[in-house]
């Protein structure tokens, strides 16, 4: 029988820009092209951070209002997709079509 291996925490920073780009699901160049477009980084030495929170707060700003989130491996899909879904819907305009 094959062991498990027990989930880890993530830490809540991210050092360096290989864990920025990995939290992004982007390569390096892009990451660093979004620091210099007003990303939250701050360099500490030199490495540079973040926080994933504060990246997310700056994904949802760039995204004109539209909730984003970084999808984990924990992320019900299904749900986000309903979400998403829910908010394109509701600023088309558009009603539920009851039956």
């Amino acid at each position: 029988m094959a062991r498990q291996k027990k989930a880890q925490a993530e830490p809540e920073n991210l050092k360096g820009w290989q864990r920025i780009a990995a939290f992004l699901v982007q390569p390096v160049t892009v990451a660093q092209r979004w620091a210099t477009e007003g990303m939250p980084v701050r360099k500490q030495g030199r490495y540079v951070e973040s926080s994933r929170q504060e990246l997310n707060r700056w994904l949802g700003g760039e995204s004109a209002g539209e909730p984003v989130q970084i999808a984990t491996p924990e992320t019900d899909l299904g749900a986000e997709l309903r979400r998403g879904l829910a908010f394109a819907r509701k600023k088309a305009g558009h009603k539920k079509n009851v039956v």
